[in-house]
């Protein structure tokens, strides 16, 4: 984490690179950023852990984020969450994430996306 740095602001910014394409697609940048013991309950319904992502990496859509807020459970554990507007797949979803800090970096443990309706104040 850079000096200066808040844990929200890292964290929003690691959550926010895991919607890059170029991180999706890139087993070297994923394996960074999940542990090992990486899983998540799909917005499709599907069970994902780290080792079922195949070599191409995780599918790339057009996502934004926000409603961004961090939950501090513990010194070295965190829960993230957040709405995802996904332009590609025209849903909105309910985002939740745990991260451990682990030899100084941050990487998330679990995930779990929740499909939402749109809020109110969007087209």
């Amino acid at each position: 984490m850079e000096s200066g740095t808040s844990l929200k602001e890292h964290l929003r910014q690691l959550e926010e690179k895991l919607l890059l394409p170029e991180v999706r697609r890139s087993r070297e940048e994923l394996s960074k950023l999940l542990a090992d013991e990486f899983f998540e309950f799909g917005s499709s319904g599907t069970v994902w852990s780290k080792e079922e992502i195949g070599s191409e990496g995780l599918s790339v859509r057009k996502m934004s984020l926000s409603h961004f807020e961090v939950h501090l459970l513990a010194p070295d554990v965190a829960l993230t969450t957040y709405r995802v507007k996904d332009e590609t797949r025209k849903m909105d979803t309910l985002r939740s994430s745990v991260w451990k800090l682990k030899e100084g970096r941050w990487q998330m443990i679990f995930h779990q996306g929740t499909p939402t309706s749109p809020m109110s104040d969007e087209p």
